[in-house]
């Protein structure tokens, strides 16, 4: 079974599953393919973060897939050109890109087909065209004057001037020829040679400090992933540099009650996930940051006690005064899929630019759109998430995996940048505790506080949203839908329970 965020990508997985693919070989075919028919939300000039269940193992495998700062990102540098942050379109915004060297680290150590066979599927549709879907085509025309800003970005993505539309062609020849460079040469044909040089080149001739060197350097990295229990289960996240560990002190701030004792759908619920949400992204924005340069204290955020002082804070009748220091970015764009093959292998990869069309840079030869985690960092001295050459900033994008007693339950994710930690716990809640099928859990209705208001989805009836205003939450309705998501719960049979939200363009699909 796989599920993805596009119906494209989801078939594309299930093609290379019935080829003799596993679970890794489908997970990165069908990546490639969001990164053609998604590119407000991914590309191959993008991160990603994979968590890897092999069957029967009793473990799980995390890869970081995060791009690093040039090794001239030095602060002082930033605070003497009188930066007092990076902007979102910005050369200094783009880190190298980590998606690539991820995908190959991962097909040479667990794939089975060939590099070529899975990134045929979107080489074809980059070069041939594609047919923009609904979903797509909204994201695209509200971002289409981030695209106008560059003649590279215009020629690359917009068809004469203007955003396609849904039910239009539209093709990347210059994307699909790259691709076609990675599938003949592996990593050195996106790192090195001509792709890197016309990378570098480009980011050299608007300002950035990026370097041949730093795109020779090895971006992905295997690390221990962090977990916790909730309701008698395992939930396993990929360690700091991403925001994983929010959703887990969140998980831990719930544990505390017992959310049965309010229904799905009431201002007491939506109000603790208000107020855990609230206490964890809190916690995010000072300890989160690159590990290999910087000091987090995870065993302690991690610890019970730490969980108790934080629920100690609400209250189940009043909504807690403005937090101090927090500072919460606006909603990115990414990806999200899992696969699960016959063997049991279970895979949950997560592919982001960061904002919709990441930076709006795209470098002239290669069609390559590359994204804007660098704006992540803080150009402040001393604060764990300071920029500094190879380092990696705060990462939004952050795929999920549920064990129970060493068994593998279920890959899952959901969507929308800082949104992210918040979906995953509503889900699972949902699910654990609700006890709501996989596609019910993915469509409830959702609410998201961004630290200032509490932000309602359509759906939400007017007494809930009353009943939050009365406990003191500032509730306005939210302009989109809360991200996207999609999981497969693994049955003790073995029988698979896939689901795909509808607010994005993607389906869950699975065969015998």
């Amino acid at each position: 079974m796989a599920a993805t965020s596009h119906s494209l990508a989801t078939l594309t997985a299930i093609d290379i599953l019935r080829a003799g693919g596993n679970a890794v070989d489908a997970a990165i075919a069908a990546s490639a393919v969001l990164c053609v028919v998604e590119p407000q939300a991914t590309g191959i000039g993008g991160d990603c973060f994979v968590l890897y269940a092999p069957a029967n193992q009793g473990s799980v495998v995390a890869l970081n897939g995060s791009g690093k700062a040039p090794g001239k990102a030095n602060l002082s540098w930033f605070v003497d050109q009188g930066m007092k942050q990076i902007s979102l379109q910005s050369p200094h915004s783009v880190t190298v890109p980590g998606a690539i060297d991820a995908w190959c680290k991962l097909h040479d150590d667990y794939g089975r087909k060939t590099f070529s066979e899975l990134l045929a599927p979107a080489i074809r549709l980059a070069i041939e065209g594609y047919t923009v879907h609904p979903r797509v085509a909204y994201d695209w025309a509200q971002l289409a004057k981030k695209l106008k800003a560059t003649e590279n970005a215009t020629q690359t993505l917009l068809v004469d001037g203007e955003a396609p539309k849904a039910g239009d062609r539209h093709r990347q020849p210059k994307l699909g020829h790259t691709l076609q460079t990675i599938a003949d040469q592996g990593r050195d044909g996106f790192y090195a040679g001509p792709v890197a040089e016309d990378i570098v080149s480009y980011l050299q001739s608007i300002g950035g400090l990026h370097t041949l060197e730093d795109f020779a350097a090895p971006q992905a990295e295997y690390v221990t992933p962090i977990s916790t229990q909730y309701r008698g289960y395992d939930v396993f996240e990929c360690p700091p540099n991403g925001q994983g560990l929010t959703a887990l002190i969140m998980l831990n701030i719930l544990s505390g009650f017992d959310l049965t004792d309010f229904s799905p759908m009431s201002a007491q619920r939506l109000h603790l996930e208000c107020e855990a949400a609230r206490l964890a992204y809190g916690v995010r924005d000072r300890y989160i940051a690159d590990p290999n340069q910087a000091d987090i204290p995870l065993a302690f955020l991690l610890s019970p006690d730490y969980a108790d002082q934080l629920r100690s804070k609400i209250s189940l009748d009043k909504a807690m005064p403005p937090l101090a220091d927090s500072d919460f970015p606006v909603h990115p764009d990414t990806v999200y899929l899992c696969v699960v093959d016959q063997e049991g292998n279970a895979v949950s990869f997560i592919n982001s630019v960061f904002h919709g069309f990441g930076s709006g840079l795209v470098s002239p030869k290669t069609g390559v759109l590359l994204q804007n985690r660098g704006a992540g960092f803080v150009l402040e001295a001393g604060h764990r998430n300071a920029i500094a050459p190879y380092k990696r900033p705060l990462h939004t994008i952050i795929p999920g995996m549920l064990m129970k007693a060493g068994r593998v339950v279920m890959p899952f994710g959901v969507m929308g940048g800082q949104y992210q930690p918040t979906g995953q716990t509503h889900f699972l809640t949902n699910l654990l505790d609700y006890r709501m099928d996989v596609q019910t859990a993915l469509d409830f209705p959702r609410v998201f506080h961004d630290g200032k208001v509490c932000q309602i989805e359509r759906g939400i009836p007017d007494q809930i949203k009353h009943g939050l205003e009365a406990i003191g939450h500032k509730v306005v309705p939210a302009v989109l839908p809360h991200g996207g998501g999609q999981a497969i719960w693994i049955e003790e049979t073995g029988s698979l329970v896939g689901g795909s939200d509808p607010r994005k363009d993607g389906c869950a699909l699975g065969y015998e």
